[in-house]
């Protein structure tokens, strides 16, 4: 069976190193580390040095960092609070800005431009345009005012939009984009979007942040036009939270789950690709290829729209109590 036929749909890095490794053990060109922050929360960082590394992790050489919070999709201000400050000091340090820059009670003095990406109709997508509801948005203030509008304190043009999708628009993100890029002229572009996890547990409790963009859809196999730098013309952050799982891998989970436990010698034997496929054939065709998202997806995106928003907003603005719009 060739592994492609039966891909792994996931758009997380972390996952693709975990694999990665149980497979092949240790990859020369790939560093993994991981950091745990309190509250049972995690940030591991994978970085791909080599061409070779990126073949086989399937995916842009670059930086991915993951932020894995148990509670993140709970109602507790202060642990969100705590997750967007972990999530500001992070997304500061991938941004192309000086050192001294990046301390977050100070503000920058850069032109930023936020994308949400997805489809606002369709509820599991609807992360990015949700977070740019919720941003403070000051580029018109700034044109218009200059920094007086903010007593003289260093403040960065935050612009936002939603691009909506190929079927509401006709056109390619990245088509949309080089014109938005190319008019305002931002120092970066951040683009927010829902993503695809290979672990249930991930889902709705997990942050990526990449310095290599991204590629809309590509974690449930709707590859569209990659966003990043050489596309867009200037450095693109790619932010994401995944909200849905293949349903193949939930059967997969499931079934190894009871091989272990009921110690099958037959099915012992089978590899993981060959109990993939078994899954596979278990789904019907109506079911093959199906996403999963979890009952409560509403008040996670919710919940989780607002918590990434802070982020953005203290990482651009700053960590003031007072704050422009935190």
């Amino acid at each position: 069976m060739q592994e492609e036929s039966y891909p792994i749909r996931t758009d997380l890095a972390l996952e693709s190193q975990e694999r990665l490794q149980k497979d092949k053990g240790i990859v020369r060109g790939v560093r993994f580390s991981e950091e745990p922050r309190g509250n049972g929360v995690v940030v591991s960082t994978v970085i791909i040095e080599t061409e070779n590394a990126a073949k086989a992790m399937g995916r842009p050489r670059g930086t991915y960092v993951t932020i894995e919070a148990p509670e993140m999709i709970e109602e507790d201000a202060g642990y969100h609070r705590n997750i967007s400050m972990e999530l500001a000091k992070i997304l500061r340090q991938m941004l192309p800005v000086s050192k001294a820059e990046r301390d977050l009670d100070k503000g920058l003095e850069v032109s930023a431009l936020i994308v949400g990406l997805g489809n606002r109709e369709v509820t599991p997508d609807a992360l990015g345009p949700r977070v740019v509801d919720n941003l403070f948005i000051t580029r018109h203030i700034l044109n218009e005012f200059g920094k007086y509008a903010f007593a003289d304190e260093d403040v960065s043009k935050v612009s936002g939009i939603v691009p909506g999708v190929m079927a509401q628009t006709g056109m390619e993100c990245v088509e949309i984009l080089r014109g938005v890029v190319k008019e305002t002229n931002p120092d970066f572009v951040i683009t927010v979007d829902a993503l695809a996890a290979r672990n249930v547990k991930r889902l709705g409790r997990t942050i990526q942040l990449t310095d290599t963009g991204i590629t809309p859809g590509s974690g449930i196999g709707n590859h569209r036009n990659a966003l990043n730098q050489e596309s867009v013309g200037v450095p693109v952050i790619s932010l994401g939270v995944p909200t849905v799982v293949d349903a193949a891998t939930i059967v997969s989970d499931a079934m190894t789950e009871l091989i272990e436990a009921m110690s099958l010698s037959d099915l012992e034997k089978l590899d993981e690709r060959e109990r993939r496929e078994l899954s596979r054939e278990l789904l019907s065709p109506q079911l093959n290829g199906l996403f999963v998202t979890p009952k409560n997806i509403d008040d996670s995106i919710k919940q989780l729209s607002f918590l990434i928003s802070e982020g953005l907003n203290i990482a651009l603005l700053g960590n003031k109590e007072e704050g422009k719009g935190i």
